[in-house]
């Protein structure tokens, strides 16, 4: 028998492309063949894809870059992306669809819809993305990444959790080394383009700690190339060991290594966080549609498990202060790091692997 195959269309960040990751992972395991549909900006997160999966570029574009020559444009754009992936599902029949939000999904999830294919969505956040939205109605299941989800009037939600990477995955709780007299790490994070507000108030915060405090501190820092070599000085003038980079290729490693983690609250970050089980400092992002940032975070805030710092109160003096409360306290950053834990849903790829699964019988 030839191998089903499932068709994953996925925008472009590391939000909707990571889940997504995770699913090709585990369908090819599975025996079956994977396709996944992004535009250009998708395609610069294939790289830990497996090499199995078939990559396909498709013309999408969005309303909410460019001026009006390039808005004009968006719907040519887009029904070009429309009529070419239905030509190829025509001929490659694909026995299931799944988006994960993001432009590019747009042409993936219309042709299926237009061929009547067995289709679903997965939403990462709190609060439904447009595109999600907009397809919510319109799929034969819609999976949730974080609970309780603001979903459409009509349309019910399976809270699935956020399916991470395999190699999170292998790291799933792996024992946590509660802040001492001892060398430490700090996880800086924002998001797959990194966040220029915390490069801002980050370094200067870690730097008010008390000196004994900092002698045993090594930080990794994620920061905007543009900003990359300022806040490296900064680290190398206040004498705090720094790694900074643009985009780092092992989180899982560093945040397995880290006694605080420090990031925006995007839904793959937030759901790495609780599989592996950190103390963390979460600072969403302020101009999240729907605030959706605040709303992912709200299940680790309420478990315990971390520290909400909203955008409009972010600085040096709150952030530098509730570094030194984990720090200087093992006991509470160790309880922490167990409601992380308790707040993870390491099956969550197994259980959008079900619904997937499901569908595809529903297909045929």
């Amino acid at each position: 028998m030839t191998q089903p195959l499932l068709l994953i269309a996925a925008g472009g960040t590391g939000g909707h492309m990571f889940p997504a990751q995770a699913l090709a992972e585990a369908m090819l395991a599975r025996g079956w063949r994977v396709k996944l549909s992004t535009d250009a900006r998708g395609a610069r997160y294939t790289g830990g894809f497996p090499h199995t999966t078939q990559i396909e570029q498709i013309s999408s574009a969005t309303f909410a870059r460019g001026g009006p020559i390039a808005k004009a444009a968006v719907p040519f754009r887009i029904g070009a992306g429309v009529l070419g992936a239905t030509l190829r599902m025509m001929r490659d029949k694909p026995s299931v669809v799944v988006g994960f939000g993001g432009y590019p999904t747009i042409p993936a999830m219309a042709a299926a819809t237009l061929l009547r294919l067995p289709r679903m969505v997965h939403e990462q956040n709190g609060v439904l993305g447009r595109v999600n939205r907009i397809l919510a109605k319109r799929v034969d299941a819609v999976a949730c990444g974080t609970w309780p989800t603001d979903l459409p009037e009509g349309v019910e939600g399976v809270h699935v959790g956020n399916p991470v990477r395999g190699a999170v995955l292998e790291r799933a709780g792996a024992g946590y080394i509660a802040p001492g007299d001892y060398p430490m790490e700090l996880l800086v994070i924002g998001g797959s383009q990194g966040a220029r507000i915390l490069s801002d108030v980050i370094p200067p915060a870690i730097a008010s700690l008390p000196m004994e405090r900092l002698s045993n501190i090594r930080v990794s820092h994620q920061a905007r190339g543009e900003d990359e070599a300022r806040v490296r000085a900064f680290y190398d003038e206040h004498g705090i060991a720094a790694d900074v980079q643009p985009f780092f290729n092992d989180v899982p490693r560093r945040m397995s290594e880290a006694q605080l983690v420090i990031s925006r609250s995007g839904a793959s970050s937030v759901a790495d966080i609780s599989v592996i089980g950190r103390p963390s400092i979460l600072i969403p992002y302020g101009a999240a549609t729907g605030d959706h940032q605040t709303a992912n975070a709200r299940g680790l805030v309420e478990a315990g498990a971390a520290i909400l710092v909203p955008e409009s109160q972010l600085s040096v003096e709150a952030v530098s202060e509730q570094i030194a409360m984990v720090l200087d306290n093992p006991g509470g950053a160790s309880q922490m790091a167990q409601a992380a834990l308790g707040a993870g849903k390491p099956e969550a790829t197994e259980s959008l692997v079900h619904m997937v699964e499901t569908l595809s019988q529903k297909g045929t």
